[in-house]
C-alpha cells in the first residue's frame, strides 16, 4: 500500500524533524572523569531548562554538575556569585563557611589578611574602608584577592572609583607580576601557560570566574556600596569614593584536613565553630593570625602555604567538584563533553 505525502506535510514533518535534531544537538553532556570524586566514570545529561554551560545572556541559567555530588545529578546555576550559600564573602565583608555557619569577620582597612591557606594553595584578601568619627573599628570590604597556586601567583582588583559607573569595567588582573589584557565581552576567556588558571567573564564588565585547575572555582561580582547601603548601613561612605568591591563565592576541590585562613578553617573536619547560637552579628577576631604583609605573601602565623605539595594530604569532605566544557578533554578540567 502506498501512502501519498503532501508537499506541505512533507515540509512540516522536515521542520519537525530538523527542529528535534537541534534541540538534541543542543544539549550537553558531561562525563566525570576525576579519579577519587563521587561521580567517577558517569555521564551526566543537562537538563533541557538550562541545556548548556555556557551562555551569552549573563542573566541566564546554565549547566552546572557537581561531579562529588553522592546524587550525580545536574543543577541549574546563574553564574554569578551567590552570597547566601557556603564559600562566599561578600558585603562588609560577610562569610558563610563550609559548614553553613554565618560570619563577619572586619580586618582592617588597608591591611591583608589570609581567607585560605593549604599546602598548595593560598588565597589572600585586601580589606579597603575608612573610620567615621566616634567609631572603634573600620568599615571593612574586600577589594582585592591574591593566589598563589604551586609556583604561580595570580591576582584581581576592583579598581577604585569616585562614582560608579556599571558601564565601565573596573576589574584589573596580573599573573606571575605581567598585567593581563583580558578583552571586554561575555564569555571572554583567558588561560595561563600552563593552563591551571583561567578566567571568563560571565558578562562583558565587571563579572567573571576564575578556576584554579583540579583546586577551586572563584565566582566574583565587582560592585560599589550604593547609597542606600550608606542609608541603611550608617557608613558615612565619602564623596570622593565609593567604595568599589569584590563579592565572591569560592567553590573548593582537594582541600586538606589541615586547611586554615579565614574561611578555609571552616573546611576542616575537625573544626567547631565558636560562633554562639541565636546571636545576629557574629563576629569572629584573630586578626593577627591571619593578617600577612601583602597581597601576595604567605607570612601569616596560621599559612601553611609551600610551593613544594606533594605530600598534600586531601580530605574527602569537599563541597563541589568543577566542570568546563568549552574545550572538550583539552583543556585539562577533567572534563569530556559530548552533543
Amino acid at each position: 500500500m502506498k501512502i501519498l505525502i503532501s508537499s506541505s506535510m512533507l515540509v512540516i514533518l522536515l521542520a519537525l524533524i530538523s527542529g528535534f535534531i537541534q534541540a538534541n544537538a543542543a544539549v550537553e553532556y558531561f562525563w566525570c572523569n576525576t579519579p577519587g570524586r563521587r561521580c567517577y566514570g558517569k555521564y551526566v545529561k543537562c537538563p533541557d531548562e538550562c541545556p548548556n554551560t555556557s551562555s551569552e545572556n549573563p542573566k541566564a541559567k546554565v549547566c552546572y554538575v557537581n561531579c562529588n555530588s553522592p546524587h550525580c545529578k545536574p543543577e541549574c546555576k546563574r553564574r554569578k556569585a551567590d552570597c547566601n550559600t557556603p564559600g562566599s564573602a561578600c558585603y562588609d565583608p560577610r562569610f558563610i563557611g563550609g559548614d553553613g555557619v554565618v560570619f563577619y569577620f572586619h580586618g582592617k582597612s588597608n591591611e591583608h589578611f589570609s581567607l585560605v591557606s593549604d599546602s598548595n594553595l593560598q588565597i589572600n584578601g585586601r580589606f579597603i574602608g575608612h573610620r567615621p568619627a566616634g567609631r572603634t573599628r573600620d568599615f571593612t570590604w574586600i577589594e582585592a584577592l591574591g593566589i598563589l597556586l604551586n609556583s604561580h601567583v595570580f591576582s584581581l582588583e576592583a579598581k577604585k572609583a569616585a562614582t560608579w559607573d556599571g558601564e565601565i569595567d573596573h576589574l584589573k588582573f596580573t599573573y606571575n607580576g605581567e598585567e593581563l589584557d583580558i578583552p571586554e565581552g561575555s564569555l571572554s576567556t583567558w588561560y595561563s601557560p600552563e593552563k591551571d588558571v583561567k578566567v571568563e567573564r560571565v558578562s562583558s564588565k565587571n563579572r567573571v570566574i576564575v578556576t584554579l585547575k583540579d583546586t577551586a572555582e572563584i565566582l566574583v561580582n565587582v560592585v560599589p556600596v550604593t547609597k542606600e547601603d550608606d542609608r541603611v548601613h550608617k557608613y558615612q561612605v565619602p564623596a570622593n569614593d565609593c567604595f568599589v568591591h569584590l563579592e565572591v563565592q569560592f567553590r573548593f576541590l582537594n582541600l586538606s584536613p589541615k586547611v586554615d585562613g579565614v574561611l578555609g578553617r571552616t573546611y576542616r573536619p575537625d573544626f567547631e565553630n565558636p560562633v554562639k547560637p541565636g546571636v545576629a552579628m557574629p563576629v569572629l577576631g584573630d586578626e593577627k593570625k591571619y593578617k600577612t604583609s601583602s597581597l601576595l605573601s604567605t607570612d601569616c602565623q596560621s599559612c601553611i602555604f609551600s610551593q613544594d605539595d606533594s605530600d598534600q594530604e586531601t580530605s574527602s569532605v569537599i563541597d563541589s567538584g568543577i566542570l568546563d566544557c568549552t574545550h572538550g578533554a583539552s583543556a585539562g578540567y577533567g572534563i569530556v563533553c559530548r552533543k
